[in-house]
């Protein structure tokens, strides 16, 4: 049991909680939600006693027994795996004392090392150390390379290795699923449900949350108020009391009626009916959820494309990797309703595709035949680096947009949270969060007409989260998409792509069935699920291809004049409707002369 009794918690002048009282419970499993910037972090440092309340205390047992993920990982000589195995103190306190024992030939400490050893399950330390690297994705050649020389997303996975091989009654972990890929974050998943101890967890993943917690801390003001359930049960009960303020309610429905105008558009129209039916679902869970968002300091949307062709871009037996070729024989044609999720191991091409695609790499053989009136926008991690650190954001926006006068840049600025003297202070100052955001407010300036986004949502808050995933329902361009983040996935894009051992192919399925997949893989199960011989393997040349073309065309054909008779159809009845409505309006019809025709 954690008892937090009357705690104050600052930073610098900045107060973060006042007269906080709060208790956990052991075994519990707890999310803790906030904007960035809010305190979760000097939460858990207050709890590793890194750093001093200003008021109170908290009171753990003795006994209790805390591992948390470490924030910097300094370059090293030991290997990956020993590594991880140095966050097991009490093992390599034993290993020390055997080593000594040997060698002074005391036979009865031997005898009761080897039994602390096997108490400890000390002889598989090296194997569990093993399949937590291998589980977060690292090559079993890369076991004994040294930390010194991997990077520093690679870094943060062996931290958090570290911190889920240290024994403990208390787990922290501050972002896990940063720099992970979906693969990663769904092993990490799994292991996390087994976690016997008390879980206390920051992430912007709700998806991941949903299937991790039980209980949620949510930092409201100066406040921690606790909830019972997961990230989607706290936001309807935070909902069901937001909803009473009349503000928040004005707001909702002013989204609901965005919600329902999408749908009264593009219900009908076959290239947007998927999108129209997420739009749907969404409009079920607004009555319920969206008060909780109402308050959300982000306001921002993609503008309209300027030029949004029909064919964006075509790839024909692209190859693509850094000398050699990683993914051979992509085709693929790129269209403006075009909504793509990609899947695939770390390390399969994903990122080097968007790459190419963006103009960053060139391609190594095939064809990328592009449309002229083209706009990409592009996000990647490593562009949120390369921002001018000593510009400030009203001069990164004015570098793109010349036309836009400085207030109306600062508006804009203002619904992506940078607000006041913010926007004129220089970048090198943000955190990554901060500078995150800015790179997308930089994307969503240039007016694309496709998106290529590579893990977009690392460093985000789930406010922030939450507004880029209904900023990119909205968005009316082509996007492809490369997230670790399901909920984002599941709730913007219309059909997933897979590459998987050098092969680009569409897989038949959800989000779901590919983490089924993913799981009968890692058991060395029946590959069922996995992604099936690229159809565009069987075509040896172009011409085959054009004749294949013209025969769908054909097929397609029929279809279409029947969807052109079908909304001509709808537009009849649509008059006929308005000419009845109109009728109803009219109070002679209810009037005794009017009663036949009523009855009519």
């Amino acid at each position: 049991m954690i008892s937090f009794d009357n705690i104050t918690l600052m930073r610098g002048n900045q107060t973060l909680l006042k007269d906080v009282s709060l208790m956990l419970h052991s075994g519990q499993r707890v999310g803790v939600i906030g904007r960035n910037g809010c305190g979760k972090t000097s939460l858990f440092r207050a709890l590793n006693k890194e750093i001093a309340l200003e008021q109170g205390e908290i009171e753990m047992p003795a006994w209790l027994r805390c591992s948390s993920m470490a924030q910097e990982t300094p370059g090293s000589s030991s290997s990956a795996v020993d590594f991880v195995i140095d966050a097991h103190i009490e093992y390599r306190r034993l290993e020390r004392e055997l080593l000594e024992a040997e060698s002074r030939d005391d036979d009865h400490a031997l005898a009761h090392l080897h039994g602390d050893m096997e108490n400890i399950a000390g002889y598989d330390v090296r194997n569990r150390a093993e399949r937590l690297l291998s589980g977060l994705g690292f090559a079993v050649d890369q076991f004994n390379d040294p930390v010194s020389k991997f990077s520093g997303g690679w870094r943060v996975r062996l931290n958090l290795a570290a911190a889920l091989m240290c024994p403990s009654d208390l787990l922290m972990l501050d972002e896990p699923t940063n720099h992970l890929d979906l693969e990663a974050t769904v092993w990490l998943e799994q292991w996390l449900q087994r976690y016997e101890g008390t879980l206390l967890m920051i992430s912007h993943d709700r998806t991941f949350l949903d299937s991790v917690i039980a209980h949620v801390i949510s930092f409201e003001g100066t406040e921690l108020i606790g909830y019972k359930g997961n990230y989607s049960a706290y936001e309807k009960l935070r909902a069901e009391r937001l909803a009473l303020q009349q503000a928040m309610y004005e707001k909702q429905q002013r989204r609901r009626a965005q919600v329902e105008d999408f749908v009264r558009r593009f219900r009908a129209k076959a290239s947007k009916a998927r999108q129209a039916q997420s739009r749907l679902k969404e409009l079920g869970r607004m009555q319920d959820i969206a008060p909780a968002h109402a308050d959300s300091p982000f306001r921002f949307h993609f503008p309209v494309p300027g030029q949004l062709p029909a064919f964006l871009m075509q790839l024909e037996a692209l190859s693509i990797g850094y000398g050699s070729p990683l993914v051979e024989k992509i085709n693929l044609g790129i269209r403006s309703e075009t909504r793509i999720g990609l899947l695939g191991f770390n390390g399969s091409g994903k990122s080097t595709l968007l790459k190419v695609l963006a103009g960053q790499l060139p391609h190594l053989g095939g064809n990328i035949t592009a449309a002229k009136k083209i706009q990409i926008g592009y996000f990647a991690q490593h562009q949120v680096d390369e921002l001018d650190q000593q510009s400030t954001p009203v001069e990164l926006i004015q570098a793109i947009d010349r036309k836009r006068s400085v207030q109306e840049i600062r508006d804009y600025l203002g619904g992506f949270d940078f607000r006041g003297s913010r926007v004129d202070e220089s970048i090198a100052n943000f955190s990554g969060g901060e500078k995150a955001r800015l790179a997308l407010a930089k994307v969503v300036c240039l007016k694309p007409n496709l998106l290529l986004l590579d893990e977009p949502t690392n460093h985000l808050d789930l406010e922030m989260c939450h507004a880029l995933t209904v900023a990119l329902q909205e968005y009316q361009g082509a996007m492809i998409v490369v997230s670790h983040d399901r909920h984002l996935l599941a709730n913007t894009v219309d059909e997933f792509y897979s590459i998987h051992d050098g092969k680009f192919t569409e897989f038949d399925g959800d989000l779901h069935d590919y983490e089924k997949w993913l799981l009968k893989t890692s058991a060395g199960g029946d590959d069922k699920l996995a992604p099936a011989s690229s159809a565009e393997d069987a075509k040896p040349d172009k011409k085959q291809q054009r004749q294949l073309a013209a025969t769908r065309r054909a097929q397609l054909a029929p279809l279409r004049k029947q969807e052109k008779s079908l909304d001509a159809e709808m537009d009849k009845l649509h008059k006929e409707l308005s000419l009845i409505e109109k009728g109803l309006a009219d109070e002679a019809l209810y009037t005794e002369e009017g009663k036949s025709s009523l009855t009519e």
